[in-house]
This record gives structure tokens, sequence and C-alpha cells, in this order.
């Protein structure tokens, strides 16, 4: 086995934010853009879903193609996850993006509730795909005392994307725009305009220089990062920088299941609370909060949107404002912090909604502040799998535990909320609330105990690289 010596990772964390960077972020971060945007669209229009000639979709129907593109989301994830590690993160890029495209667009032809099912399921595949190696290679790309509000305003995007489905859902579903089974169906269309659009921005992505010299390919990752270099102002290297020794050898799956299991048993236990308590969370309160709208407040199909935009703004502002606080005062404090703050506001929020104290517009407010903790503590999750684990096994990691808490907490979620909304009873959707509270204060004491102080330091630091030369 040849060793090689680099200071690779040194250069890309000692670089200042350039151009090269907010491209990144733009071209790369518009994968939480079109997951909040499919989300929130399959929100907004299950009224319109329901009353739609053709698919006439009961709220179980519309809680079950929810849990299915959960469903597609963890069998992408998994799969291009995979495939991210052993090929690169760039050829990922536009595979995913394109079944993505492809899906959502598919899904506007939808005649009968199985056609709409199956396209949703593999609209999250495309976007299950996304996760892993695009949060894989933000944090290979982005300086380390960045990496975390960089990282949580990235995942936290996601509401820009919520907002863009709400607010056109708002405009396509007002009553004599269109025909009535048109505008939910031109809604997902939005998606797939948007993705075509940054398909052209992915061309000036290169990949990763962590992952060229762990496979081998050093002199490539030599020449882009010069190239990255040389578009930032100071980027020339004025100090010795710290080196790492690796072998060129290749990394085995019986070498990854040691690894999450053997060497990293606590982190990879830590990894799984976090992801199944926020994917519970998330994806059991979000995907029905349509239907909670419509039943038990009685806002109209075409209006459901305009009471997204303040939860969304909520959601979006909370990884913003409380973002630099994971690099500047630490990942077990905020993580502990957010998770804790969700859980509390949740269970509050229950009560209130359980004694009908609240209205329509008290409940979107509620959830806005709710979610402004939330939206944080869920991006933090993301941000510390990829963070936890070596660079070799770094997506399919991202992808395990994406698959493991989606599995545990977010796929039966939207099922159950759909099954108790659809009872009618304010106290059955409260304990559901309840439960999802409880999981976020347990996730918080978990980071207490286990949590991983990953804050300003290289990755490599945080987790030796499998190929680290003995």
């Amino acid at each position: 086995m040849a060793t090689i010596e680099t200071d690779i990772p040194a250069r890309l964390d000692r670089l200042a934010w350039g151009r090269f960077h907010t491209l990144v972020i733009a071209a790369l971060g518009i994968t939480w853009i079109l997951d909040g945007l499919e989300v929130t669209l399959a929100g907004s229009v299950s009224g319109a879903l329901k009353s739609s000639p053709s698919l006439h979709l009961s709220d179980a129907q519309i809680g079950a193609s929810a849990s299915l593109y959960l469903v597609g989301a963890v069998t992408g994830a998994l799969v291009f996850g995979w495939l991210a590690d052993r090929f690169g993160r760039r050829r990922l890029f536009s595979v995913t993006l394109g079944l993505y495209l492809v899906a959502t667009a598919l899904t506007a032809f939808s005649n009968d509730f199985f056609s709409f099912a199956l396209f949703r399921m593999l609209t999250g595949a495309g976007i299950g795909g996304e996760y892993s190696a695009i949060n894989s290679a933000i944090q290979e790309l982005i300086p380390a005392r960045y990496r975390g509000r960089t990282d949580l305003l990235v995942n936290g995007s996601f509401w820009i994307g919520a907002a863009l489905g709400a607010g056109g859902a708002v405009v396509l579903l007002e009553p004599g725009r269109l025909p009535p089974d048109w505008g939910w169906r031109c809604a997902f269309g939005i998606g797939a305009i948007l993705g075509l659009a940054i398909l052209y921005l992915r061309r000036f992505i290169p990949e990763s220089p962590r992952w060229l010299m762990t496979h081998g390919r050093v002199a490539e990752a030599e020449r882009v990062l010069a190239r990255i270099e040389r578009g930032v102002a100071g980027a020339a290297p004025t100090d010795v920088l710290p080196r790492i020794r690796l072998e060129q050898r290749p990394v085995r799956m019986v070498e990854v299941v040691r690894t999450l299991f053997r060497t990293y048993p606590k982190r990879s236990a830590y990894a799984l609370v976090l992801m199944a308590a926020q994917a519970f969370f998330y994806n059991a309160i979000f995907f029905t909060y349509a239907l909670v709208l419509g039943r038990f407040f009685g806002v109209a199909d075409d209006r459901i949107g305009l009471y997204i935009l303040p939860f969304a703004a909520g959601n979006f502002l909370g990884p913003l404002l409380l973002g630099p606080a994971f690099d500047l005062i630490g990942r077990r404090p905020m993580i502990a912090f957010t998770y804790a703050a969700s859980g509390l506001l949740l269970a509050g929020t229950a009560l209130l909604f359980v004694g009908g104290t609240l209205g329509a517009t008290g409940m979107t407010l509620a959830w806005s502040v709710v979610f402004f903790f939330a939206s944080a503590a869920a991006s933090s999750a993301y941000l510390t799998v990829g963070e936890s684990f070596p660079l070799e096994m770094r997506a399919l990691a991202i992808a395990v535990f994406y698959a493991l808490g989606t599995a545990l907490g977010g796929v039966a979620g939207p099922w159950l909320f759909g099954v108790l909304i659809g009872s009618g009873e304010r106290s059955a959707i409260a304990w559901g609330y309840a439960f999802g509270a409880l999981l976020m204060l347990v996730a918080a004491a978990v980071t207490l105990w286990l949590g991983v102080a990953a804050e300003r330091r290289p990755l490599e630091d945080v987790a030796r690289p499998l190929s680290s030369a003995r």
C-alpha cells in the first residue's frame, strides 16, 4: 500500500470565505429548497387533492402518500449514499437531481392514488439521494470555522422552498384562476422548473479534494484545490501547514460496519437518537399541518398557503440566527438547548390546542415559535452525523442514519397523524404532539451525555480517516 502525505485538509480549512463557497451553497443547497417545496406543496394542496375529480384522496391516503415519499427518500439516500462514497460526490449531483426532476413532473400527470403515490415515492428517492451526496460535499468544501453555521443555513433553506410552495399553492389554487383539476398539477411543476435552472450551476462545482485524496487521486485533488485557492484572496500558504498521512487502499463494507458499531458505538447511538426524534417531530406534524388547519379551523383549501408562510419564516430564521452560536458556543450546548426548547414549546402548544384556546392565526404563530428552535435542532442532526464519522464513509453514514431515523420516527408519523386528524378529536392529536415533545427532550438529554465537540475542528481531527497511515 502506497503512503502519501498531504496538507489538502489544512489548506481547505484555512481559506477565507470566497465566491467559490457562495457558489457551493447556491448550487448544492438547492436540495433542501426542493425538499421544502415538495413537502409544502403536498400539504398545501391536500385539500385540492381531496376534492380533485380524478384523485379524490382521503385524509389517510394523503398521509400514506407522505409516508411513501419518505420511503423513497430513505431508499434513495441509502443507494446514492453508497454510490457517492464509492464514485465521488460530483458524479451523483446530476443523477439525483435528474431523478427528482422527472418524478416531480410526472406527479403532475397522476390520475389515481396509485400513480400519485408512486411518483411521490420516486420524487423522494431523488431528494434522499441528494441528502447524502450534497451534505457530505458541503462539509468537505467549507472551512471548519464556518462549517456549523453554513450547514445549518443550508438545511434551514428547506423553508425557502416551503415558502415558494405555499405561495405557489395560494396563487394556483385561487378559485376561478385555473380549471378545478389543474391547480395542483401546475403546482408540482414549480419544482421541475427550479431544478432545471440549478443544473447549470452544478457544472461549476468540482469534486471534493478530500474525497479525491482518499482515493489515491492526489494530483487531481491538488489541481482542484489550486483553482479554488486562486479565487480566494490571501489563499497562498504563508506557513507550514499540518499534513496527514494516508494509505491508498480500498475501504470495504465490513470496515464501514465495524467503524459504526465497534469504533464509534456511542456516536452511532447518538446520531440515531437525534435523527429519529427530529424525523417524527417534523414529518408527523408538518406533513399534516394543512389537514389540521382545514379540519379544526375551517381554513379553505386556497388559503392554506397563507398560513404556511409565517410558519416557514420562523423555521428559516432559526438556523439563520442561531447558526453562528453552533460554531462559537459549541455543538453540545446548542444542540441540547434547541432540542429541549422545541420539546417544551411543543408540549405547551399541544395543551393550548386541546383546550381550544388557539385559532388558526394563533396556532400558526405558536408553531412559528416552536419551529424557530426545532429547525435549528433538526439541521444540527445532519451536521452531527456528517462530522462524526470518517471521510471515506461520510455520505453513507448520513444515508444510514437518515434512513434509520426516518424509518423509526418519520415514515409512520404522517400516516398516524392522518388517522388521528381523521378521528376529529383534538385530544387524540394532542397525544401525538406529546409523544413528539418527549422524543425531543430525550434527544436533548442524550446530547448532554454523548455530544461531540466538533466546532472549529478539522473533519480529520473529529473522525480519523479510515485510510490514515498507522
